[in-house]
């Protein structure tokens, strides 16, 4: 059984940024990445990354601001967030599945973190 662990999460003001971590219990040979959750709204997609760190992919709302990478022992994964909006205010959701990165946006991921807070103000 993976078990995944966010840090990182916190208040910031616009336009800063926050760097999220996940820690897998072991190595697994998955792709990982974050979804998201704002108040009053479905979880969305973030960004995520192959398990060889060849390949990522992210959301509209991110491209050009959140990096997403991997560690070389591959049991970490971190998101860098930068010029942060007040959108970007959610629960951040850390996820490792086996799928193709052209899939993750459909959710339904094996594993999940219990999230980390993550609150921009204006």
């Amino acid at each position: 059984q993976v078990q995944l662990v966010e840090s990182g999460g916190g208040l910031v003001q616009a336009e800063g940024s926050l760097r999220l971590s996940c820690v897998a219990s072991g190595r697994i040979f998955y792709g990982m990445g974050w979804f998201r959750q704002a108040p009053g709204k479905e979880r969305e997609f973030v960004a995520a990354i192959t398990w060889s760190g060849s390949s990522t992919r992210y959301a509209d709302s991110v491209k050009g601001r959140f990096t997403i990478s991997r560690d070389h022992a591959k049991t970490t994964v971190d998101l860098q967030m930068n010029n942060l909006k007040p959108e970007d205010t959610a629960v951040y959701y850390c996820a490792a599945d086996p799928s193709p990165l052209s899939s993750w946006t459909l959710g339904g991921m094996d594993y999940w973190g219990k999230g980390t807070l993550v609150t921009v103000s204006s």
